[in-house]
């Protein structure tokens, strides 16, 4: 059986971790070998352990899986699925294989999926490893990133990160927009236009860059953007037109919850959650809305299409936030217990991620994140958003300085930028992969192009952006360039708690013989 993804890794627990993969098929036999000896079974030797009488042996384990279809996977005319074409929308069978992997030692142990399919072939995968949770309080290694978005040089970037940290380890923080098109299989498994977001992430992308095999090793914590979040469901018209089409109250995360169950909260399931890893309390939200147009044309962020407006179902409603994280929800509630909790309280570091960037020097950062407040007049409406009311800075953010919480990640307008607050939070968007939107600073010299009233340039929450402190860019003047926003210069960022700093580097995808240069450090418990 052809895996569609090699395994990947999710919420390890005190001794265990959750490993995954997907097939087309449910198979005949679905399990992870675990065990010193592991890397030396035979393919032979690993086919016998997955499917003899005995579930352990000389230097292995074995682990069966749980097996479900994903429920909303779909291809489209738009899609590129090896050796496949779709007239239109089409239903494509992807079935989830989930083992929980238990009794581990402390330390990294190897592994191996070994799937075999209906017939009676096997797969059996390269060797990995994997490890149970980090103890509360031992230092850490993380990756920070976000946007992959099939983006060209997402494979350069996660093959500069193997390069430079390993692909083992301790966890990829990961602020929303993984792929395109949620529903669509290919943008997760084996798209062959773009590079498919578990591709990159296994190592196995075409072309020049392969990507780096860090998601089989090193166990993923996500948020969901605004690309995680399906719109109306429906027979007709493309995947697309269907993903950019949601309704306050008519949206769809399933395909993003059945991908990663785990990690999740009693209140909000795997749609917001938290974990210690190690010395790092992580608190993960849902914090995003819909992206629409900021044309001042047809149906947008500020305005329905003329010709819409009498027909209620064609309208956008504006650029609506997904799920409420105002004072009140039942969100907010429960990150206000959450920063109280005794494991935020004792942990080293607090990092608190979500998508939306309310402090940011980018396009996506304005106009503020609240509910659009329309404005009906004849042959129109129209839709404002008042800074004093974006959520984020008016609620969220007095209460993650309140609980001295260290780093706030996100994601969202595709650049790399930063900022600290007067209550010495650090805020960090580094999602620079391609297809850039920008940064729109006094460095630039552009503006947002918005109407009137809104932020042009510089961050909407009044910060001042921090120029990275050992090597920024440059502009034509010679100027240092607080961001970095390029669409061949790719950014990636490390937090290690060992020394407590986080360092960002950049990696120019068009200078053929180049390395990571590292471009930004700072300390999360100083200046």
């Amino acid at each position: 059986m052809t895996l569609l993804c090699e395994p990947y890794l999710l919420d390890p627990q005190p001794d265990g971790i959750h490993v995954l993969w997907h097939t087309e098929q449910v198979g005949r036999c679905q399990v992870v070998l675990v065990g010193v000896d592991v890397p030396r079974l035979t393919e032979q030797q690993a086919y016998a352990a997955a499917t003899g009488p005995a579930e352990s042996g000389d230097g292995w384990r074995r682990f069966a899986a749980e097996t479900r279809p994903l429920s909303r996977m779909r291809e489209d005319a738009e899609s590129s699925v090896p050796g496949r074409t779709y007239a239109g929308v089409t239903p494509r069978r992807v079935y989830r294989h989930l083992a929980r992997v238990g009794g581990l030692p402390a330390g990294r142990t190897p592994y191996r999926v070994v799937s075999v399919d209906d017939g009676g072939h096997a797969t059996v995968t390269a060797t990995y490893s994997l490890a149970p949770a980090v103890s509360p309080g031992r230092p850490v290694r993380l990756l920070l990133t976000s946007d992959h978005q099939l983006m060209p040089m997402v494979p350069a970037n996660l093959a500069t990160v193997g390069e430079t940290a390993g692909t083992a380890l301790d966890g990829v923080l990961m602020a929303g927009d993984m792929v395109n098109v949620p529903d669509r299989a290919s943008d997760w498994f084996d798209s062959t236009r773009r590079p498919a977001f578990f591709a990159s992430f296994a190592g196995r992308a075409a072309g020049r860059w392969p990507g780096a095999s860090i998601l089989p090793n090193t166990p993923l914590y996500p948020a969901i953007g605004n690309h995680e979040v399906m719109g109306r469901w429906s027979a007709t018209g493309s995947l697309e037109e269907q993903f950019n089409d949601p309704q306050p109250g008519d949206w769809d995360v399933t395909t993003y919850a059945e991908l990663f169950p785990v990690p999740r909260s009693d209140a909000g399931g795997p749609r917001w959650w938290s974990r210690t890893i190690g010395d790092v309390h992580l608190i993960s939200l849902f914090a995003t809305a819909v992206w629409r147009s900021p044309k001042l044309t047809g149906r947008g962020k500020f305005q329905e299409a003329a010709e819409d407006v009498d027909h209620p179902r064609r309208w956008g409603n504006g650029q609506f936030i997904f799920e409420p994280v105002a004072r009140g929800s039942a969100q907010y509630r429960w990150l206000v217990n959450e920063l109280a909790s005794p494991a935020a309280r004792a942990a080293r570091y607090r990092v608190v991620m979500f998508h939306h960037p309310s402090h940011g020097l980018g396009h996506h950062s304005a106009p503020p994140f609240t509910d659009p407040v329309p404005t009906v007049r004849p042959g129109g409406i129209s839709y404002h958003y008042p800074l004093a009311d974006d959520h984020i800075l008016r609620d969220v953010e007095p209460l993650l300085d309140e609980a001295r919480v260290h780093l706030v990640l996100n994601g969202h307008s595709h650049l790399w930028n930063r900022f600290r607050n007067a209550a010495g939070v650090h805020w960090l968007e580094t999602s620079n992969v391609g297809n850039s939107y920008g940064a729109y600073d006094v460095t630039s010299g552009r503006s947002r192009g918005l109407p009137d009233g809104y932020v042009q340039h510089g961050d909407p929450g009044g910060l001042a952006p921090i120029v990275p402190t050992v090597a920024p860019l440059a502009g034509p003047d010679g100027t240092a360039l607080p961001y970095v926003a390029s669409n061949e210069i790719t950014v990636f960022t490390l937090l290690d708690t060992a020394d407590g700093l986080v360092r960002s580097y950049r990696f120019d995808t068009v200078e053929p013989n180049a390395t990571a240069v590292l471009f930004d450090e700072f300390p999360l418990d100083g200046a």
